[in-house]
C-alpha cells in the first residue's frame, strides 16, 4: 500500500515563479505548435500568498486530442498522465518527484475553466483580506485533514465558490459529479440513485456557481453509449441547458471512441 501524501501548507515561496517559468518552457517545447499558452495558476502563483509547494499550471492548446499522442513526451520530462480526471475535455499531469512539484491542467483554446482559473488568481493578487482568509482556511484544512487530500479540497469548495462569484466568473462548466454539493444536486435532478460503476458516469452542469443539469451516460459492450437521463430545474428549462448538455456528452463519447446509440 502506497503511504498517503502528506499536506503541508507554507509560507509563499519566491521562487515558485522561477520553477513555473522553467518548467513552462519545457512544457512549450515538448507540445509543440499545439501550444498556445501557458499560465502559473493556483495559490503559488499569488504573491504573499500561503500554499501548498507543488506548481499548478495550466496549458492552453488548439485539439486537446492531439495531448494524448504527446504523452511519452510528458512522461520524459518526468509526468504521469492522468486523463480526465473528473473533468470533462482537460488532461490532467502530475509530476511525483518526492514529494510532488507539479500539476498540468491542459484545456483546448475557449474552454470556461481557463477563464475561471485565471479570473481566481487576479482576484486572489489583489484582494488582499481574501487572500488572507483563504491562507487561513488551507493551514486549518491542513491541519485537520493532514493525510485527506480528498476533504482538503472539498472543504474549499465553498470558499473558491464565493470567490467566483465575486469574480463575475459565469461561464458553462461540466465537471463529473465528486462533491456532495454535486451528488446531491444530482439526485435532486435526476431523482434515482446513482449506478456506480466503472460503466457508469454521472455529470453536472454548473452555470457559474450554481448546478442547473444532470446527465448520467452509461458505456455498453462493442463501443457504444448511451444517454441514459439528462434533465435541469423546470425553472432553468428556457435556458436550453439541456441541449448544451446533451451537446457536450455526445461530443465528450465521440472523444472517448463510442457510438452514442
Amino acid at each position: 500500500m502506497s503511504q498517503k501524501r502528506k499536506i503541508e501548507v507554507v509560507p509563499y515561496n519566491p521562487t515558485w515563479a522561477d520553477m513555473f517559468e522553467k518548467e513552462a518552457a519545457c512544457i512549450r517545447q515538448t507540445l509543440g505548435y499545439n501550444c498556445i499558452d501557458v499560465h502559473h495558476i493556483g495559490s503559488t502563483s499569488v504573491p504573499g500568498l500561503d500554499a501548498k509547494p507543488i506548481i499548478d499550471i495550466i496549458v492552453v492548446v488548439k485539439d486537446i486530442l492531439q495531448v494524448d499522442q504527446a504523452e511519452k513526451e510528458m512522461q520524459a520530462l518526468g509526468y504521469t498522465a492522468r486523463g480526465e480526471a473528473g473533468m470533462l475535455f482537460r488532461r490532467f499531469f502530475y509530476k511525483d518527484n518526492m514529494p510532488r512539484t507539479h500539476n498540468v491542467h491542459v484545456f483546448e483554446q475557449g474552454n470556461v475553466e481557463i477563464d475561471r482559473h485565471l479570473m481566481f488568481r487576479d482576484w486572489m493578487r489583489n484582494h488582499p483580506d481574501d487572500r488572507k482568509n483563504y491562507a487561513d482556511l488551507k493551514q486549518r484544512l491542513a491541519e485537520k485533514f493532514t493525510y485527506d487530500i480528498d476533504s482538503y479540497c472539498f472543504g474549499k469548495d465553498q470558499f473558491v465558490s464565493e470567490i467566483d462569484t465575486k469574480t463575475g466568473f459565469n461561464g458553462l462548466r461540466i465537471v463529473m459529479a465528486l462533491t456532495q454539493y454535486e451528488w446531491d444536486s444530482y439526485h435532486r435532478l435526476l431523482g434515482n440513485p446513482a449506478q456506480k460503476s466503472e460503466h457508469h458516469f454521472h455529470f453536472v452542469l454548473y452555470k457559474g456557481t450554481k448546478i442547473v443539469c444532470a446527465a448520467h451516460v452509461e458505456f455498453l459492450e462493442g463501443e457504444t453509449a448511451v444517454i441514459r437521463s439528462l434533465t435541469t430545474d423546470g425553472a432553468d428549462k428556457c435556458h436550453y441547458y439541456e441541449v448544451y448538455m446533451q451537446e457536450q456528452q455526445e461530443k465528450w463519447i465521440s472523444h472517448k471512441k463510442r457510438k452514442l446509440l
